[in-house]
């Protein structure tokens, strides 16, 4: 069913049990509601694919804008080469709020312009077209589970309203689509599940975006320094090609991510200790890498983490106890390593309901290990971790300012 189809249910209901007197009432398909200050989107949808006689008659501007969608969507039928489900039988006629998967909403003058279009699940297959830029007031375009291929327009960046942009599950390819990172207002980016390749721009990671999903692609190359640094809450790089070390600065702008999953690629090198900068993560999934090295103990500050995925990699050293009580923890997994042993509070992960896996490690004494030829030679025993020293016991409260010794703790500010 996926994230944007729950988000997209919540607030179906929710604008239901909240429809403004002003509002228009809901007619045909749809009820939408207003996802920012961008598009201008708010208030009840109508359209969908339901022909209501009671929709709004278009006047005066909106009939250009109406005819600008009409336009758009025309063309883009003429590109689609295969519609096995009939989705688009009812993309016929000038009235573009009643095709399926189409839907308006009106502005303060009452007057109708296109406002998102949903064709998830819909198996179309054809390409993007340039005149889609004609549809600048759309706040939504959701094309997940279909088999579009080709390119992104650069005609794109002209669809100012874009606050979400979904075409995830189809066969869409080439380079990194730069156009998305000039779509002023685009909050969530779904690339997944397609053939893109080549490396990612560093400019993604300053867009002001929410979530960013790029997995199960063919990108490749080095993670960009600043990624850490993303106004994003979900970066999930996943099941790609990436190689080389996680960056060094990894966290240190004090960034508001809570899930980053990096599983299944070719990253190599350390943990850095900027990991517990991340206060506020709840998923950090690095396993299927060739990572090395010891854990940094900056993971004990690591307050809101609950699921901590490090498994088959290379990592060597004690499984610090500092991990295995972390408050909010419920699944640890650090099975297919080469950790040689674990302290009492690991042990305690067992009565506190914790899934804990370290099984194919080096422990002496548990069951489920690597056979001792195995642990003989530990990968990465000659790794020099950066580690910057810090108080013991290690205080987070003061971690940033420690890991960072050019920022001084704030001061009052000026009257």
């Amino acid at each position: 069913m996926g994230f944007c189809f729950w988000f997209f249910l919540v607030f179906i209901l929710w604008q239901m049990m909240n429809v403004p007197t002003q509002a228009a009432i809901a007619v045909g398909g749809g009820v939408g509601i207003n996802i920012g200050n961008g598009g201008g989107g708010g208030g009840v949808w109508f359209g969908g694919g339901i022909n209501i006689n009671n929709n709004p008659t278009p006047s005066g501007p909106s009939v250009s804008k109406l005819n600008n969608a009409y336009t758009a969507l025309q063309a883009w039928k003429s590109a689609i080469t295969d519609d096995p489900l009939g989705v688009l039988k009812t993309w016929n006629g000038s009235d573009v709020c009643s095709y399926k998967g189409v839907f308006c909403s009106v502005d303060s003058s009452n007057e109708p312009f296109v406002v998102a279009i949903d064709l998830n699940h819909g198996n179309l297959q054809g390409t993007l077209v340039k005149e889609l830029s004609f549809l600048t007031d759309i706040t939504i375009f959701h094309l997940n589970s279909n088999r579009f291929s080709g390119t992104v327009p650069d005609t794109f960046n002209d669809l100012t309203s874009l606050q979400e942009l979904d075409l995830s599950g189809n066969y869409f390819s080439g380079s990194f689509p730069m156009v998305t990172l000039y779509i002023p207002n685009l909050v969530y980016l779904d690339l997944r599940f397609n053939n893109f390749s080549g490396t990612i721009p560093e400019d993604l990671f300053y867009k002001r975006l929410d979530a960013i999903f790029l997995n199960n692609n063919q990108f490749e190359g080095e993670l960009p320094s600043n990624f850490g640094n993303s106004p994003a809450s979900v970066i999930n790089l996943a099941n790609n090609k990436f190689n080389g070390n996680i960056p060094a600065s990894f966290g240190f702008m004090r960034s508001k991510l809570k899930e980053i999953l990096l599983l299944n690629n070719q990253l190599t090198g350390c943990i850095p200790q900027g990991v517990g900068l991340f206060s506020e993560m709840q998923v950090f999934d690095v396993s299927h890498n060739s990572l090395m090295g010891h854990l940094p103990d900056t993971m004990s500050c690591m307050s809101d983490i609950e699921v901590l995925n490090l498994a088959h990699n290379e990592l060597s050293g004690v499984l610090p106890d500092i991990v295995c009580s972390l408050r909010s923890l419920m699944n640890l997994t650090v099975a297919y390593n080469f950790f040689s042993g674990f302290g009492q509070e690991c042990s305690k992960s067992f009565y506190r309901d914790v899934g804990f896996d370290f099984s194919l490690n080096c422990i002496p004494g548990r069951d489920m290990q690597r056979p001792q030829p195995q642990c003989n030679v530990i990968p990465g025993s000659g790794l020099s971790c950066l580690r910057i020293p810090s108080p013991q016991p290690l205080v987070c409260g003061a971690l940033f300012e420690n890991l960072n010794p050019n920022v001084t703790p704030s001061s009052s500010p000026s009257p």
